[in-house]
């Protein structure tokens, strides 16, 4: 065997390489082992040569005369936009298997070679191109989970999967360094970096000169590369019972710095490296343990089963042409006509509903508040700056085992950049985004929380009525302002997070008390709770049929039974395709009939108060209400693939709200009227009147309540005027509230007659010691 080189670091020796090796030549071979960079070299231009997709040779369409990625280097040079080749694993191993393995036992040398290679050829087609393009290996045949990573798979290819956590800013790295002469002034040339360190001229290079040691560094005549260092963690079902998260660090290079974003579910290809660490900064003493790092190659968006949502405003050049690509293909058009099949049928909606949850009993209003939050409405950004969210808020309330936390976690599971947390274990700062060391640089940065993690997606919390008052208090600005501001220790920033809440919670006391108001019931606080759009009443009442046939379909879930099977329900796969390209592509807009309905459906709310002959008026819709109805009314347009907001949609988004606030289903002209009025009265309903009251979800207190203390209150300073005297003994409280109960109609207690008198004090009116009252 011969005596080894590494490779070249230029492409000069690129035709010597392709070329068939003379007879002449001395074979060169990679340090250490026994493959030959000739034999490497062959393989890899025949592959790119020669290589045909199979999955295409079937279609007509298809010109055979050039490969698969002889038509990517093509379209590359075409195009002069993407600067890197992405080669699927699967080929090269389907191709040549020893190639395959090479690749991934010695990724530096066979990539290098691989770089080289792909210029020699773009050179060959088109002379003038100068960018250099990259190779990006994607798609391992297997790959390998973070707490599975050990010392011999160093400077091996690796492809492992989790979710980023953290991004740092960009860094810039030195590729190539200029260095002057203090001297005389003379530059030097460009001095390649090698493995990371810098060989600095120890003598100027002009004859004249020939100063030792004189040399530094030129800073705007160095060439700089840009470098981020992402946190990837496990994802939460790979994490075995009882352990912790793992984490690994990545660095990324050029083109792959910021094509992911904390929260993103990824697959990281790359090689796994070590590094040493000094044991300070001005030492050279190097730790026994070296650090471990992925020095990425590829990144890919993972998890097929979840949706997937892009930012329309945050779309750059190398995704938008992928996304060109992948909508030209036959199979992704085919996909895309079948679902514009089903958006066509008459019953999509119910269909829809049947496919979400399928194992949970009925819960259809439920489900179709939930369908639509998974379809969302439009954001809205108008020219001064104001934005309005296009995200829908859930609230579920019901009693124990009304299947809440069930149906949260099939939400999870389906939603987009999903967060499941509980109330219990979640803390104000876990939520939003809190403030730490790095252990690696020492300096202050900033870590994202679970809603800031679940951008564009949805957070679902449990046990919401169990978090601490301080951590509620964080959700009133991401709720509606749709941001997270923080200002600590230095660091002032405001962070999207632009999430769909769906939290449900029990009531005080577990089970739901029909005689008390829904404030009472869940004890949260009112401005939260008019943040929600759907505010759902699951309650667990006792009827016998209905209990039989909960029964029955609980006891199939267990075993197969052909009656139970329920018909038209689509699978998982199709659903989520359904959802995403709706999402992706149809935004629709209000008709002037739509427009003119809401505008009738949010005055015809408002009218509900003011009944005839009733002094008070009370607040049955506010803006937060209309603003609701738009965005679910945009949801169930997107139901159905229309590019307009139609009339039914209105009244179906109408219907929704109201069987959210208004426990009592009525029987409306129109399915959708009735949707909206449930919603409405479950949620808003005086008790003491019947009547919806949206007081008592935005300050806490009913209007009817409001008016009898306002009234207990003019009765009682008539009381004192008239029976006593200014400066006189002092009366009992129990002499007052006697004297109050003859004269009034209704049930005055104690309690009340405290309130009364305590506005009366302020007023100056009364003095209170003890039991007495005294009238100043």
């Amino acid at each position: 065997m011969s005596t080894d080189e590494n490779l070249p670091p230029s492409s000069d020796t690129g035709d010597d390489d392709v070329d068939p090796v003379d007879a002449d030549s001395t074979p060169v071979f990679v340090w250490g082992t026994n493959i030959s960079v000739q034999d490497v070299n062959a393989a890899i231009l025949r592959f790119l040569r020669n290589f045909r997709d199979p999955h295409e040779a079937g279609r007509a369409d298809v010109i055979m005369e050039e490969g698969k990625y002889m038509r990517a280097v093509h379209r590359i040079i075409e195009l002069e936009g993407g600067e890197s080749l992405d080669v699927d694993a699967h080929d090269v191993f389907d191709y040549d298997p020893d190639l395959y393995g090479k690749m991934v036992r010695y990724p530096l040398e066979v990539l290098a070679i691989f770089d080289i290679v792909l210029m020699d050829l773009v050179g060959r087609i088109n002379p003038l191109f100068e960018k250099h393009i990259q190779t990006r290996i994607f798609n391992l045949k297997s790959s390998v989970s973070m707490r599975n990573l050990n010392p011999s798979d160093i400077e091996k290819m690796v492809s492992v999967k989790g979710m980023i956590i953290r991004c740092s800013s960009i860094i810039p790295e030195v590729r190539e360094a200029t260095f002057r002469c203090l001297v005389c002034g003379f530059y030097s040339e460009p001095v390649l970096v090698d493995r990371g360190r810098i060989n600095e001229p120890t003598r100027c290079g002009k004859p004249e000169c020939l100063a030792m040691n004189s040399m530094t560094l030129v800073h705007n005549r160095c060439r700089f590369a840009d470098k981020q260092i992402v946190k990837l963690q496990e994802t939460p079902d790979e994490i075995p019972e009882g352990g912790t998260p793992h984490t690994v660090s990545i660095l990324m290079h050029d083109k792959l710095v910021d094509s992911g974003k904390p929260g993103d579910r990824v697959e990281i290809t790359g090689i796994y490296r070590a590094m040493s660490i000094r044991v300070g900064p001005t030492q050279r003493t190097v730790k026994s343990i070296f650090k471990t790092y992925i020095d990425c190659l590829h990144l890919k968006k993972t998890d097929k089963s979840k949706l997937h949502i892009e930012d329309p405003l945050e779309c750059d050049g190398n995704t938008s042409n992928n996304r060109a690509v992948e909508d030209e293909t036959p199979n992704y058009q085919g996909k895309v006509e079948k679902l514009k099949e089903l958006s066509k049928l008459p019953d999509i909606y119910d269909r829809l509903t049947r496919s979400l949850a399928p194992n949970i009993w009925e819960l259809d209003d439920v489900k179709r508040g939930l369908l639509c939050q998974l379809f969302g409405g439009n954001a809205l950004k108008l020219q001064s700056g104001a934005s309005f969210r296009g995200d829908i808020n859930i609230l579920l309330v019901g009693d124990p085992g009304t299947s809440k936390s069930q149906l949260l976690q099939y939400m999870h599971k389906l939603s987009p950049r999903g967060i499941y947390t509980s109330g219990r274990g979640s803390s104000a700062v876990g939520l939003t985004a809190y403030v730490t060391k790095d252990p690696e640089t020492g300096e202050t940065v900033l870590e994202s929380g679970a809603l800031v993690l679940s951008d564009r997606g949805v957070c679902c919390i449990d046990e919401f009525d169990k978090m601490s008052d301080n951590a509620r208090s964080m959700l009133h600005e991401v709720m509606e302002q749709q941001t997270v501001s923080i200002a600590k220790a230095g660091i002032i920033a405001s962070l999207n997070a632009r999430t769909s809440v769906l939290a449900c919670a029990n009531p005080s006391g577990s089970r739901y008390n029909p005689r008390l108001s829904v404030i009472e019931n869940i004890h949260l606080t009112p401005t939260l709770l008019s943040r929600f759009d759907l505010i759902y009443l699951i309650l667990d009442k006792a009827d016998e049929q209905n209990d039989r046939r909960l029964a029955k379909h609980i006891v199939s879930l267990h075993y197969e039974n052909p009656e139970t099977v329920v018909q038209d329900v689509l699978d998982l796969p199709t659903l989520v395709a359904y959802i995403s390209y709706a999402r992706k592509h149809i935004h629709p807009q209000l008709s002037d009939e739509a427009a003119e309905e809401l505008t009738r459906r949010y005055v015809e709310m408002r009218k509900r108060g003011n009944t005839p002959g009733s002094r008070k008026k009370v607040i049955t819709a506010t803006a937060r209400q209309i603003e609701s109805l738009i965005r679910l009314s945009e949801a169930l347009a997107r139901i159905r693939f229309s590019e307009w907001v139609e009339v039914h949609d209105v009244a179906e988004a109408y219907r929704l709200l109201d069987v959210a606030l208004q426990q009592s289903a009525t029987d409306h002209s129109t399915e959708a009227y009735r949707l909206l009025d449930v919603a409405l009265q479950q949620s808003a309903t005086d008790h003491s009147t019947g009547t919806i009251d949206m007081d008592l979800i935005m300050t806490g207190i009913s209007a009817s309540e409001r008016m009898r203390r306002e009234n207990l209150v003019a009765a009682t300073r008539s009381l004192v005027m008239e029976k006593m005297k200014l400066g006189g003994p002092s009366t009992r409280l129990i002499d007052l509230l006697e004297e109050l109960r003859k004269q009034s109609s209704v049930e005055v207690h104690l309690n009340d007659l405290r309130n009364a008198l305590s506005t009366l004090m302020s007023e100056g009116l009364v003095v209170l010691h003890g039991d007495g009252v005294k009238r100043i």
